[in-house]
Order: structure tokens, then sequence, then C-alpha cells
């Protein structure tokens, strides 16, 4: 297909096309000059929408990659012939990088203080990766071309000053994410029926929130409830979070399918 084929196909809105076309333009400038090129930061959302499209646009080499394993936000680097992954990972200077800010610990700052200082700066959402809070201390994936900019003009957040310093990738602090194990039956493997049961609510409900949009299968919005779902699906309902689907263990004794669920709490 060609390149206007492809948007045609895969952009369901016109920002979506712009990103779309975004991530085929850093492709062919990897393929074309034999140089590694990469997207901004993209949300879970935008990365399966490029992954749908360069399935489709036939194999290429890529990595998704947010600084740290599991990251939510992450970049789309395309590698030339000559690059292995492991060395476009291990890079220093590569893409991503991080700036810790350290605070007095009885600050109390959130995710929204740090998001709104650095946003203050004129930096824009898509130059960010993840930002993990933790006691005291807020490290911040960023682009490497923006690194810069905050170390030398992110003085606060809130009212409280920060104190910046550069940090290596393999030095980052990751806490792992609080889920809540759900164990339960479903009388089939369709989205609704799932879906109840991932989010506490009547099949019917979950299937008024599928018609109306607000629920998406592995970051791709899903509006057909018998939507068949399998073990790893990733399951989002705006307003009410995200699961996964660990496992299916097959049939209890009355003939249901049993399965173990992740809910993000």
């Amino acid at each position: 297909m060609t390149k206007t084929e492809l948007l045609d196909r895969f952009a369901h809105s016109g920002e979506e096309r712009t990103l779309l076309a975004r991530v085929l333009d850093k492709r062919t400038a990897a393929e074309g000059r034999s140089i590694p090129a990469w997207t901004p930061f993209l949300t879970p959302e935008e990365q399966a929408a490029a992954e749908a499209l360069l399935r489709a646009d036939g194999p290429c080499r890529y990595v998704l990659f947010g600084g740290y394993p599991g990251a939510e936000r992450r970049i789309c680097a395309f590698l030339p012939d000559w690059q292995e992954e492991g060395d476009f990972l291990a890079d220093p200077e590569g893409p991503v990088a991080a700036v810790e800010a350290s605070f007095p610990p009885e600050a109390g700052l959130t995710h929204r203080d740090f998001l709104g200082g650095l946003m203050g700066l004129g930096i824009t959402r898509e130059k960010l990766g993840d930002i993990l809070v933790g006691e005291g201390a807020c490290q911040v994936l960023v682009l490497r071309e923006t690194l810069p900019i905050l170390l030398s003009q992110w003085e606060s957040a809130g009212r409280w000053k920060l104190k910046l310093r550069e940090v290596p990738l393999d030095q980052l602090e990751v806490a792992p994410p609080e889920v809540k194990v759900i164990r339960d039956t479903v009388a089939a493997l369709r989205l609704d029926a799932v879906a109840a049961s991932a989010f506490s609510t009547s099949r019917g409900k979950a299937a008024e929130l599928i018609s109306a949009g607000r629920m998406a299968v592995n970051h791709r919005e899903c509006t057909k409830a018998d939507r068949p779902v399998a073990q790893g699906d990733v399951l989002t309902c705006r307003g009410l979070g995200k699961c996964v689907v660990k496992e299916v263990l097959g049939r209890s004794k009355k003939g249901r399918i049993m399965l173990v669920l992740e809910r993000y709490v």
C-alpha cells in the first residue's frame, strides 16, 4: 500500500493521521539514510496504532523504548541494518535520558505538580516520558534533546525548590504497580463478560460502556461487545482504569471459563 492508503486505513482521526505520517517518515529516514531515527514519546494508544500500521507496511526493524522495562510512554525507534537492538538500548548517549529532581519528603508533591512545572517551561508532553515519583525524589524520562532545558531551567514544583541531576537509565527506581488480583468465571470469553468481571460491574453496564466507545482492547478502541478476549489482553476503560487478563484456566465443573485478572489500582 502507498503511504496515503495506509493512513486512510489506519488513522481514525486527523490527529492520529498526523502522528502516523510522522512514524512512516521516521521509518523512511532510517531505511533511506541508514541512521537510527525515532518518534517523540507515544502513549500506549499511539503505540498500538503505530504497530498496527507498521505490521501492514511490511517487515521493518524497530523497537519501542521508554527508558526501562514496562514503561508506559515510549518512543518508536527505527534501526538501520548495521545497528543491533541491544547496542541501541545500551547506548549511554541514546535518545532517552533521565533527570532526578530531589525535594523535601514532607513536600507531598504529586505527579501533577511535576508535570505542571515541566509544562510551565514550555515543554510539550511528547518530549516527556514516564514521571516516577518516589520518597523525596522524582525521576523524569525525557528526550535527550530536552535534557539541557530541564537541567538549566527547571527549578521548582509547586512551591518547593528542586535539586536536579542527570541519572543513568540503569539507576532508575521503578516501583512495581499496585494491582488487585481478581479470580472469576465467565460464560464466554467475550469482551462484555470479561470487562464486567474486570471492572466489577454488570454485563449490561459493560456492554453500554463498550458501545459508548469507552472501552479499549490492547489500547485500541473496541465497540463490539462480542469481541473475543484472550490471555494477555489489556482492557482499559475511560474512568475505570486498566486490567490485564493474566490467565485463562479452562472450564469449571459448571462449564464456565475460569479467569485470573489483574486490575491496576
